[in-house]
């Protein structure tokens, strides 16, 4: 019987209109209450046609404000403070204009024994009775909900006892599946200890952790506005509670909600992006939307994970026209996908093409005329460019060098060049690529004979993005491990993909041309600390459920990232999270001459000897755990050796 009420009733909401009728019933039966008390107490009588005129005008009233102020509209059962109030005021209104006709018509209304004073009672009758029958109906819902198998119960506690919190507890206690039972709050403000709000005690602050496992809970559920909430607090609630086994979830973001609530489902578990990403980032809209607005903008390594999240934040300005050039067919077209889903009117053009074809790349120029540029492509996998120098030479370098010329030559206003925290000091073929391609873009920024803007931007990893470790640990810890870690102490920069690009956004219309903008990347975070942490996120037990296994740096890695070379130092700009590094220039015929003859060489000379060309233009490229540690000592003997046999022209 239990299990068929529940089942009845869950998920089903009736009609907005038939509850605007039950509403209209109840103040007739209202009126027709105190109408016949009316009679009674005067011991006289109405004709009928009398008395239908009054009740016409009565529900004209009334249905009319009920329209107006809508106090309909709500799902009864989930009634609130509000939903109530727009009751009263509905009926108050009723009541107000029925009086001030009763008043304009020189009382006809007291012609039909009706009185300002009854028709005061009418209304509070009309209100006690509208408020009771929405009580009745939600306390048989909630009578209902408990009623339902108790098989998947989650005992429950909910960190934050304030207003989100007490929203949370609401949709909480709607919740289907799973059931949970909610225990207490957890809340670090002290006077709120041993106190109830909504009749749920306050069980104190992050200190209660270990007493939770007794009281037999199982998950707490973070139910504070993200303002309040930094990372640092987030971090320590996490590790407190993942210390006794305790799965953390996170109540969504309040811009999210609909009609002012959410559903039990927007609660998800808490993930590992979650405890490293930090407050939103505040962008100048004003000056990005100058910047843009009306303006043909292409983004390269538009399918990747940076390229396709700049796209995705540039939608929201009015660009004449997108232009997605990517050499990734099947990602690229996701990309087009989503983006006409997103904004059908969109006017997009999504090119598959390899950005190191000078052919190519300026027909697509020709024919499009950007005016803003994003250079987001680039081979980004330390080990994989480790082993193949030329595709980093080829693509990285030839790939920036053909854009970046064809940038001036067809008056391109603003070329912005996404780079990685790899290029300083660079111990990896990856990181020189991307130290060159900064080098050869500031120096043409100097040269000063064309009108293009060059804006380099600097930042370290991007959680979540394609070959990071986010990604690649879900899938072991999916696989039951073990999850593998280079080395125990390596340490990286992070920021989420979305706040990385915004600040790329940022930085390209805050630069006047020729500067390497930093970002503030926080504080360095232990991989192996990460490790931990997402296998602890996922429910299980590091080194007991899931192995973690220490495999050795790779080559070209290094231990601790830097945004900084030696020499490098900053000057800040109006923005709290970017800065501009103060690096050593190079001349533009300099290195344009050196990377014309590394490409021209390409074809000819083997890996050896194309890692020591970078090493020449970048003194400061020291080898990691790679055959290129050789080089360090003198690369200017392997850098002029040519290969003359056809089996290193192959390798080459």
């Amino acid at each position: 019987m239990k299990k068929k009420l529940h089942l009845l009733m869950r998920d089903r909401f009736v009609s907005r209109l038939l509850i605007f009728g039950i509403d209209l019933i109840l103040v007739l039966l209202s009126f027709l209450f105190v109408h016949f008390l009316l009679v009674w107490r005067m011991k006289t009588n109405m004709p009928i046609s009398s008395l239908l005129v009054l009740i016409s005008v009565v529900m004209a009233a009334y249905g009319g404000m009920f329209y107006l102020l809508k106090p309909y509209r709500g799902v009864v059962r989930q009634s609130t403070f509000r939903d109530i109030t727009m009751v009263f005021i509905s009926t108050i209104c009723a009541c107000l204009f029925l009086g001030v006709v009763n008043f304009i018509s020189k009382g006809a209304m007291s012609h039909y024994m009706w009185t300002n004073t009854h028709l005061f009672m009418h209304a509070t009758l009309t209100f006690l009775v509208l408020f009771m029958w929405r009580l009745a109906i939600k306390l048989f819902f909630f009578y209902a909900l408990d009623m339902r198998p108790k098989k998947n119960v989650s005992n429950v506690v909910i960190y934050g006892a304030g207003k989100f919190g007490q929203t949370t507890l609401e949709v909480l206690k709607r919740s289907y599946k799973p059931h949970y039972r909610i225990i207490g709050f957890l809340d670090d403000n002290l006077t709120l200890k041993n106190k109830s709000v909504q009749n749920v005690p306050v069980l104190g602050g992050i200190e209660q952790a270990e007493r939770l496992n007794k009281l037999g809970v199982t998950e707490v559920v973070l139910a504070i506005n993200s303002k309040n909430l930094s990372r640092e607090m987030k971090q320590q609630i996490s590790s407190a509670m993942m210390h006794y086994n305790l799965q953390v979830k996170i109540a969504p973001e309040t811009e999210t909600w609909i009609d002012g609530t959410f559903k039990p489902n927007q609660i998800k578990n808490i993930e590992i992006k979650d405890l490293l990403s930090r407050n939103s980032i505040k962008m100048d809209m004003d000056q990005i939307g100058e910047g843009i607005s009306g303006k043909t903008v292409m983004v390269t390594g538009a399918a990747g994970s940076i390229g396709s999240e700049i796209v995705r934040q540039l939608t929201r300005f009015d660009v004449k026209r997108l232009v997605l050039i990517d050499q990734a067919e099947s990602a690229l077209y996701d990309v087009q996908q989503e983006l006409k889903q997103l904004k059908s009117d969109l006017d997009l053009v999504c090119i598959v093409a390899d950005v190191s074809n000078a052919f190519r790349m300026k027909a697509i120029f020709v024919e499009n005329k950007p005016q803003v540029l994003f250079n987001a492509a680039a081979y980004k996998h330390v080990p994989l460019m480790e082993e193949n120098p030329y595709e980093a030479i080829r693509v990285n370098i030839g790939g920036c060098r053909v854009l970046s010329e064809l940038a001036v030559t067809h008056k391109v206003e603003k070329f912005v060049m996404v780079s990685t925290d790899k290029a300083v000091n660079p111990t990896n073929v990856m990181g020189a690529s991307k130290r060159i391609c900064e080098m050869y873009v500031q120096a043409l920024a100097k040269r000063g004979d064309h009108q293009t803007s060059f804006i380099t931007t600097r930042f370290g990893n991007v959680l979540g993005s394609n070959g990071s470790v986010v990604p690649l640990f879900k899938k072991q810890i999916a696989a039951g491990g073990p999850v593998t870690v280079t080395h125990k102490d390596i340490t990286r920069y992070f920021m989420t993909i979305p706040e990385a690009c915004q600040l790329v956004l940022e930085a390209g219309f805050m630069g006047k041309g020729g500067e390497i903008f930093l970002f503030d990347m926080g504080k360095p975070v232990k991989i192996y600390s990460m490790a931990r942490k997402m296998i602890r996120l996922s429910g299980f037990e590091p080194d007991v459920d899931i192995q973690i296994k220490v495999t050795g740096l790779r080559d070209g890695e290094k231990l601790y990232e830097e945004l900084l070379a030696n020499e490098e130092n900053t000057t800040p700009t109006y923005h709290d999270k970017i800065m501009i590094a103060d690096v050593r220039e190079v001349s533009y015929d300099y290195v344009s001459h050196e990377v014309k003859e590394m490409i021209s060489q390409l074809e000819l000379e083997s890996n050896m000897a194309l890692v020591a060309r970078m090493k020449l233009l970048v003194p400061e490229f020291k080898s990691n755990h790679s055959q290129y540690c050789a080089l360090d000592s003198n690369p200017i003997v392997t850098a002029t050796q040519k290969v003359n046999d056809s089996e290193s022209v192959i390798e080459a």
